[in-house]
């Protein structure tokens, strides 16, 4: 699994303020080009895995989308606003420090098989987790022994 900083995606670092003073987290976010259009995809989570439902994913659409207006210069681009699901599969390894206390299924090359845990921390090499397997001892797995993870709904 690939370590991309978060703040290297366009135009997160100037969205994420935004989206984190009305509490919540900005997971993701892709702009494409589409078939002549702007297309803009944001994934959000509540702030310390609060809920949140449709109004809220609308708030941020305000917010984000007249933002990016201004940063891009697009106007009118198709923007979805979405959470990040029950079981979002991890596409970046920087989203691990986006979800502490969270469970994760994790495919650890090391032992070919997926190992469950509580995240507890994540930096820009490894992951830190409690393995509900083990015998309550945390385990650090590099990214590069990562072939996929994702979150796990209890």
């Amino acid at each position: 699994m690939t370590y991309i900083p978060l703040e290297d995606t366009p135009y997160y670092a100037e969205c994420v303020a935004l989206v984190k003073a009305l509490q919540y987290e900005l997971i993701e976010l892709t702009i494409t080009q589409h078939q002549g259009g702007t297309h803009v995809r944001a994934v959000i989570n509540g702030a310390d895995g609060r809920t949140f439902g449709s109004g809220d994913c609308a708030k941020i659409h305000r917010i984000l989308q007249a933002r990016l207006e201004v940063l891009t210069g697009c106007r009118g681009a198709a923007m979805t606003v979405t959470s990040p699901g029950i079981e979002r599969n991890i596409k970046n390894a920087a989203e691990f420090a986006l979800f502490p206390g969270r469970l994760i299924r994790v495919w650890d090359k090391n032992v070919s098989d997926w190992v469950t845990g509580k995240i507890i921390s994540a930096d820009k090499e490894a992951l830190t987790f409690l393995a509900t397997a083990e015998s309550g001892k945390p385990q650090r797995v590099p990214y590069s022994c990562i072939a996929k993870a994702k979150l796990v709904f209890v």
